[in-house]
């Protein structure tokens, strides 16, 4: 009898210690993780070894791209397939999936692409139906949001940080940081009543800044009057607009705009003839790279203010050199060199962004 119980509490050892064993090698055979506090604040768990990245917000492959991982991104949002830069330094974003279209998510295209982690745009975190999809499929997201300069930074920080680029992100940051302050530096002598006011259109011919966006924040560095952020805007769809009754009160020395075509609309049409920027021919459109310069959506914030400084004073910057600014800007942050002609495509903004419904027409 006593034996037979000793076989007993002998093999009962063993299995526990068998069970012990396999819990171990589970344990071990799970992906390692970190955590990661992204622009909302949420402290979020993703694998350290982040293989295959969702872009579901054109900024995220913007950046994704710079920092060197553009290879790895597999899916994106129709926006990034528009941008003929971003496509020509990255053609693995021609081929990437698009599960994602205007901020909803199509999940069975999402869960076929087998993403380590997602890049979620704040405007699409707001929506409970969209996080729902996510969440009830523990799919890994990071939201990235900014509103201001220090925000972006910070978005392009946190980035860096799921992706293994912290060193990359901080250099682009430094970078960031010095432009504002060689433009500082520049202007330092330049008076009040020098200062020009200017129209910032966004997009769309009376869509502009609002106070303490990017936007209002890039504009002032630049030295000028941005004539939209000291007075009440219509809110729509998380833009804003100014009245056309509005901008003749402003009345700009100049009027800067992103988007192509919103020039000749404003240079051809009777209704903006009257403006002081109109008759003086005072009526910029701000480079295209891969994305609109300074866009509230784009990366390219410090070229658009180095553009903007040196286009409206150049009698401040005798030495700055867009053309050279290019080079340096995109062989330094994409590893590409722009030849002559794309770097007079960049400064004109034509032929930079393929027409809406072209992307969707391809698939």
């Amino acid at each position: 009898m006593k034996t037979g119980r000793i076989i007993i509490v002998i093999s009962f050892f063993f299995i526990l210690v068998s069970a012990g064993q396999n819990d171990e090698l589970e344990k071990s055979a799970l992906p390692e993780r970190q955590t990661v506090i992204d622009s909302w604040g949420r402290e979020v768990s993703i694998p350290d070894d982040i293989e295959r990245i969702g872009c579901l917000y054109a900024f995220t492959a913007h950046v994704v791209t710079m920092l060197g991982r553009g290879d790895d991104i597999e899916a994106v949002v129709y926006g990034s397939k528009r941008d003929r830069l971003l496509i020509e330094i990255n053609p693995h974003i021609a081929e990437a999936g698009i599960p994602s279209d205007d901020g909803i998510i199509n999940i069975e295209e999402l869960l076929k692409l087998d993403l380590d982690v997602i890049f979620l745009k704040g405007e699409t975190a707001l929506l409970d139906t969209e996080v729902e999809k996510l969440e009830r499929f523990g799919l890994d997201y990071i939201v990235i949001d900014y509103e201001t300069v220090e925000e972006q930074q910070r978005a392009i920080e946190i980035i860096g940080a799921v992706i293994g680029r912290e060193k990359e992100a901080a250099a682009y940051n430094s970078f960031y940081n010095d432009a504002f302050r060689r433009v500082e530096e520049a202007l330092v002598s330049l008076e009040e009543e020098e200062k020009l006011r200017v129209f910032h259109s966004v997009n769309e011919a009376s869509r502009t800044d609002a106070p303490g966006t990017l936007g209002a924040q890039w504009t002032a560095a630049a030295g000028v009057i941005n004539v939209s952020i000291n007075d009440p805007l219509r809110f729509h769809d998380n833009k804003h607009f100014a009245s056309l009754e509005q901008i003749y009160l402003w009345d700009p020395d100049v009027i800067i705009y992103n988007q192509e075509g919103v020039g000749d609309y404003i240079l051809g049409s009777e209704k903006w003839s009257g403006l002081k920027a109109v008759r003086k021919g005072k009526v910029y459109q701000i480079p295209v790279g891969i994305s609109r310069w300074g866009h509230p959506g784009g990366m390219e914030t410090p070229l658009a203010l180095l553009w903007t400084a040196s286009t409206l004073y150049p009698a401040y910057f005798p030495d700055l050199d867009m053309h050279e600014e290019i080079r340096k800007f995109y062989g330094t942050f994409f590893d590409y060199r722009p030849d002559d002609v794309m770097i007079e495509s960049i400064l004109s903004g034509k032929g930079m962004r393929m027409p809406k419904g072209a992307v969707r027409a391809e698939e």
